[in-house]
C-alpha cells in the first residue's frame, strides 16, 4: 500500500476528501490545503483520472524531521527512490519551506537532489546518472521542520483537463469551477445556467458532472511513462470510469455577450466531448430561462480585478441581482467574486459564504439557497 497526498486549493479540502472516499481509498485524512489517503497502484491511476477538485496526485516516499542540512540529506538518502526511479530517470526537485529553520528553498532543493542522486547512484553502481529517461518530479515540503518527500505522478496539474487549449481573459481554474458546481448540488436533473460563461469552464464542468465523465480521460499523466506502474492499471481505470458514465438529456446553458468567448466555449465543449449536452449562446443575462421551478445558476461574474473597473463591475452586479430576484424561489444562485461589496451591489446578503482562491486571488463564493 502507498500513501498518496493530494494538494488542493484552499477551501476545497472537504470536497476532495469526499471524492477520495467515494473512490474507496482507506485512511483518508483532510488537512490544510491537502488530503492524504492509502491505496495501491490501481488507485494511483483512478485518482488521476477521476478527481475533479484535487490539483495533483503525489506518492509519499518519506517523512522526517530536519533542523539542519545534514538531517535533510540523510533523511532524503534513506528514502527508497530506486523503487520508483530507474537508472536513467530524469528527476528534478522543487518544493517549499514554511516556518522552518531551513528556509532557503534553493539550498534545500540542492541538498535533496544530491541526496537522491547519491542513493540512486549507489543502488545502480553509477557515479553519474544519465537522466535521459522518463520524467520524475520530486517534491518536498518543509513545514515547522517536518519534511515530506513525494513523487508527482500527475505531471501538469489536474486542473488541466485537456479541453481548454485557448481561453479568454481571467480564466477560471477547472478544479475551482467543478467545486462550485458540486457545491450547488447540481447532479443533472435541473436546468443549469451560467450567464457570464466566458470560455465555458463552469458549464463544461457541469456537463462532465452530469454525465459522470472522469475529467482525466482526455489527457496523459507522468506516471503512465514509469516502468514501476503497469500500463494495465491505467487501462483498467479508464474502462471503469467509462462504464460509470451516464447518457441522458440535460439542460445546461452558458451565455456571454462576447462572441469570441462563446466561440471558444463551443470549441472547448467539443474537445471535452460534451458539446451535445451543453449550449452556448451570445446573449445577455436577461436571456436566462426562468420557466423551471428548480434550477442552479453558478457563475463567475466580472469584478474589479477581472475585466472591468470597479464601478462598471458593480453596475453589472446590480443588474445581475435584479435579474436573480426574478428567478423562481427554489433556484440556487452561486457567484464567485473578490469584491467585498458584492452583497451590497447584488442587493441581498448571501445565505452562506465560502472563502476560496482563484489562483492567488482571494474570493468569496456567495451562495443564495
Amino acid at each position: 500500500m502507498e500513501t498518496f497526498l493530494i494538494p488542493c486549493l484552499f477551501g476545497l479540502e472537504g470536497l476532495v476528501g469526499d471524492e477520495v472516499r467515494k473512490l474507496g481509498l482507506s485512511d483518508v485524512r483532510v488537512e490544510d490545503r491537502r488530503v492524504t489517503a492509502r491505496g495501491n497502484l490501481g488507485d494511483l491511476a483512478r485518482l488521476n483520472l477521476n478527481l475533479r477538485c484535487g490539483e495533483r496526485v503525489l506518492v509519499v516516499l518519506g517523512r522526517f524531521t530536519a533542523r539542519d542540512f545534514d538531517q535533510l540529506f540523510e533523511g532524503t538518502r534513506a528514502a527508497a527512490w530506486e523503487d520508483w526511479i530507474p537508472a536513467d530517470g530524469a528527476f528534478q526537485v522543487k518544493g517549499y519551506s514554511r516556518d522552518s529553520r531551513l528556509h532557503s528553498v534553493p539550498a534545500c532543493q540542492s541538498v535533496v537532489e544530491k541526496a537522491a542522486a547519491v542513493r540512486l547512484g549507489s543502488r545502480y553502481g553509477l557515479e553519474r546518472l544519465p537522466k535521459t529517461g522518463a520524467r520524475y518530479q520530486i517534491q518536498f515540503s518543509l513545514v515547522e521542520d517536518q519534511v515530506t518527500l513525494c513523487l508527482d505522478t500527475s505531471g501538469p496539474g489536474l486542473h488541466k483537463r485537456g479541453y481548454r487549449a485557448v481561453g479568454v481573459e481571467a480564466p477560471l481554474r477547472e478544479t475551482l469551477a467543478a467545486a462550485m458546481v458540486l457545491l450547488s448540488r447540481f447532479r443533472g436533473k435541473d436546468p443549469f445556467c451560467d450567464p457570464f460563461c466566458g470560455s465555458g469552464t463552469i458549464p463544461i464542468e457541469a456537463a462532465l458532472i452530469a454525465r459522470n465523465r472522469a475529467p482525466g480521460l482526455g489527457r496523459s499523466f507522468d506516471a503512465q511513462r514509469w516502468g514501476c506502474v503497469p500500463g494495465r492499471v491505467w487501462m483498467d481505470g479508464a474502462e471503469e470510469a467509462m462504464d460509470r458514465e451516464f447518457h441522458g438529456a440535460y439542460d445546461i446553458w452558458g451565455g456571454d455577450i462576447d462572441p469570441r468567448a462563446v466561440a471558444i466555449a463551443r470549441e472547448n465543449a467539443r474537445k471535452a466531448e460534451v458539446e451535445d449536452i451543453v449550449r452556448f449562446e451570445v446573449a445577455d443575462m436577461a436571456a436566462l430561462r426562468r420557466d423551471s421551478e428548480y434550477g442552479q445558476l453558478v457563475t463567475n461574474p466580472p469584478y474589479g480585478e477581472r475585466l472591468l473597473d470597479a464601478e462598471a463591475a458593480r453596475a453589472v452586479c446590480r443588474a445581475f441581482g435584479q435579474m436573480c430576484r426574478g428567478l423562481p424561489p427554489k433556484w440556487r444562485v452561486l457567484a464567485l467574486s473578490s469584491d467585498e461589496s458584492f452583497e451590497k451591489a447584488f442587493g441581498r446578503r448571501a445565505d452562506k459564504r465560502r472563502k476560496l482562491y482563484n489562483g492567488r486571488l482571494k474570493c468569496e463564493l456567495y451562495q443564495y439557497l
